[in-house]
């Protein structure tokens, strides 16, 4: 349990450092890769890919989204299940903190024409691919059970 509550830690400052580092040092885009990859500050007032709900209805679901998740986490049995669970809940509260801020989430790595992303939102992706193949491959991962 111990690596569970490190991980969300882990997550969650590594999110909000780079966050606060963009806001700070990126105004204009930084190309990695041509126009293909590089580093473009834009500020995201709405959820995944920039979809935005009615104030009030978005901090409920996206609360209520974490709250489920965390519920869920409750029940994991296998090493790669509570670090996705871990994951995903680090990420989506460096979200969270990021938006209580000023009213955005910062995102800012952009790859090819997908959209604008930040690495809480990576952290979140991590987890739930995690959690894909657990579900896909459940016997190659049998090996992994809860200590």
């Amino acid at each position: 349990m111990k690596s569970f509550w490190t991980t969300i830690i882990l997550a969650c400052l590594l999110s909000i450092i780079a966050a606060t580092a963009v806001d700070i040092l990126i105004s204009t885009r930084i190309p990695i890769i041509g126009k293909h990859i590089g580093l473009t500050y834009s500020l995201n007032p709405g959820i995944a890919w920039g979809i935005q709900l009615p104030r009030g209805i978005q901090e409920i679901m996206i609360l209520g989204a974490l709250a489920a998740v965390a519920h869920m986490a409750r029940s994991a049995k296998t090493t790669v299940s509570i670090q996705a669970y871990a994951l995903i809940i680090g990420g989506g509260m460096a979200n969270v903190i990021d938006r209580l801020r000023d009213g955005y989430v910062t995102d800012f790595v952009q790859i090819g024409t997908f959209p604008i992303f930040n690495v809480a939102d990576s952290f979140v992706c991590i987890g739930v691919g995690m959690l894909l193949i657990e579900a896909v491959f459940p016997k190659i991962l049998a090996f992994q059970s809860r200590k």
